[in-house]
């Protein structure tokens, strides 16, 4: 197959990595951008230009917390002068009747609201800060009374699973028109937590369950995205629908990424935007040619008729799990390093130990 494939759909601009929450799970690197170091309005704005005219449709606006951001109504109105469907993914912490006017009048397209869970305690626990559930809920209502469309976004986990079917009511209840029930993916944060968010194949059962039902429910009312975790998978996800293929990430720094976990594997080179442009390294950079297409594959990898679906799996994963992130994704039931996620399920501990919070201090011990 080609090397190059067709412009990314989408760009996920992570405009900080400062966030007024700790989650346990946390997409981030480990390793956090400091504020000092990210890029300036006037390199966001040629960023999103630069998407427009490769070919991006979409660009999501995402961090830590990008309404941290003094200027991301400009850059959401940068984006919708270029014609550019635009998506806030937000803790909703700093949103309130003035920063949202402002989105608003800058024309956003939708809104993504994270909540850790359905009741104020645990999920004030979760997200380590006090009051951050009624904010949240405030934010919510205040986006769907402007009238934008809203996407609830729970992370699910060993210790709040039980409370999905509170989750999906509260999704209904809010006015929301998407929910989404993410199971944690387990590297970055969520692997330094793993055995405080891992959990067992009962519950991941009756959350399948639970969301069939809504989605009876619901019928056209409110759509639900349902993330399983891979751990008790057969086979691998197509992790962002292949590496390099469909997707960009640019850092708060300005590396651009395959995925936004990427930098956990060591020994490459991440381009930047204040170096090159998004097309250049799209098309030529090594980084996004590495694990592009299925020429990289070992077996069985090579040889399966999967291979052009799933692409291989997450090398994320495969770096953390296997130490190779050329390896075939252990989570394949056919991979050399199967045994390790079985090994990781059995020795799941009885009693979770407590959430290493996402915080800088936590990012230079992991």
């Amino acid at each position: 197959m080609s090397n190059t494939p067709p412009p990314p759909m989408s760009l996920l601009a992570e405009l900080t990595h400062r966030c007024p929450l700790q989650c346990p799970y946390c997409s981030n690197p480990l390793q956090l951008d400091a504020r000092t170091t990210e890029l300036s309005t006037a390199d966001w704005r040629r960023v999103i230009e630069q998407a427009a005219e490769m070919g991006v449709l979409q660009v999501h606006f995402s961090g830590g917390e990008p309404m941290a951001r003094p200027d991301l109504p400009e850059l959401v109105a940068h984006a919708v002068s270029l014609g550019l469907y635009t998506n806030l993914i937000t803790s909703g912490i700093l949103l309130n009747p003035k920063t949202l006017k402002a989105l608003s009048d800058a024309g956003l397209d939708h809104v993504q609201l994270s909540f850790q869970d359905a009741t104020p305690e645990q999920a004030d626990y979760i997200g380590g800060m006090a009051g951050a559930q009624a904010k949240k809920l405030e934010a919510a209502r205040l986006i769907v009374e402007d009238g934008l469309p809203l996407t609830l976004n729970f992370v699910i986990h060993r210790q709040n699973a039980e409370r999905v079917p509170a989750m999906l009511q509260m999704a209904e209840t809010l006015g929301a028109r998407r929910v989404e029930i993410a199971h944690t993916q387990y590297y970055g944060w969520g692997l330094l937590n793993r055995d405080a968010l891992l959990p067992s194949r009962t519950q991941l059962e009756e959350t399948e369950q639970t969301v069939t039902q809504a989605r009876a429910r619901f019928g056209t009312r409110i759509a639900i995205d349902f993330v399983t975790p891979d751990y008790y998978a057969d086979q691998p996800k197509p992790c962002m629908g292949g590496w390099g293929q469909r997707f960009l990430n640019v850092s708060p720094s300005g590396k651009v990424l395959p995925c936004h976990a990427a930098e956990s594997i060591p020994g490459l080179h991440f381009p930047s935007v204040q170096e090159e442009t998004l097309a250049a390294i799209w098309q030529n950079s090594p980084l996004f040619k590495l694990y592009r297409g299925t020429d990289w594959m070992p077996e069985p990898c090579q040889s399966c008729a999967f291979k052009e679906q799933d692409w291989g799996g997450c090398r994320c994963q495969a770096l953390a799990l296997t130490g190779n992130a050329s390896a075939t994704d252990p989570v394949c039931e056919r991979a050399p390093g199967h045994s390790v996620i079985q090994q990781a399920i059995a020795n799941r501990p009885a009693v979770p130990p407590a959430f290493r919070y996402r915080r800088y201090g936590n990012a230079e011990t992991a």
